[in-house]
């Protein structure tokens, strides 16, 4: 039987040109599920969990509404941080090929989906 969750990391990086490793965690920087083949999933939830947090303070101190995204933009790629809902996140690593358009396309089912799914685990 298939994860649902693995499956859809997996599609995304399918989907998305450039996109090449993910990790969903907790915010508290606990793994759930990763789509890894060179990242330590259980580093990239951490290191991810904190940024986000830094990110919610920035957000909060700049008056900028709800944080949504972080991006590290890096010269072999980036890392980017997306919140889903309020207890989890997803760190996606790309080269620097991303096609961002379809990233920024692609990224608004995949959290929502994401939040369904972690939603009946609590349930």
């Amino acid at each position: 039987m298939s994860d649902p969750v693995q499956d859809i990391l997996v599609s995304l990086r399918d989907r998305v040109m450039g996109v090449s490793e993910t990790v969903l965690a907790t915010v508290d920087g606990l793994v759930v599920a990763g789509d890894t083949d060179k990242t330590h999933p259980e580093s990239m939830a951490a290191l991810a969990s904190a940024a986000l947090s830094l990110g919610h303070r920035l957000a909060d101190q700049g008056k900028t509404g709800t944080l949504r995204q972080l991006t590290a933009q890096c010269n072999a790629g980036h890392v980017i941080i997306t919140a889903v809902g309020t207890r989890a996140l997803l760190a996606v690593i790309t080269d620097e090929g991303i096609d961002g358009l379809a990233f920024d396309r692609e990224i608004p089912t995949v959290v929502e989906d994401l939040k369904k799914i972690l939603a009946q685990d609590t349930a």
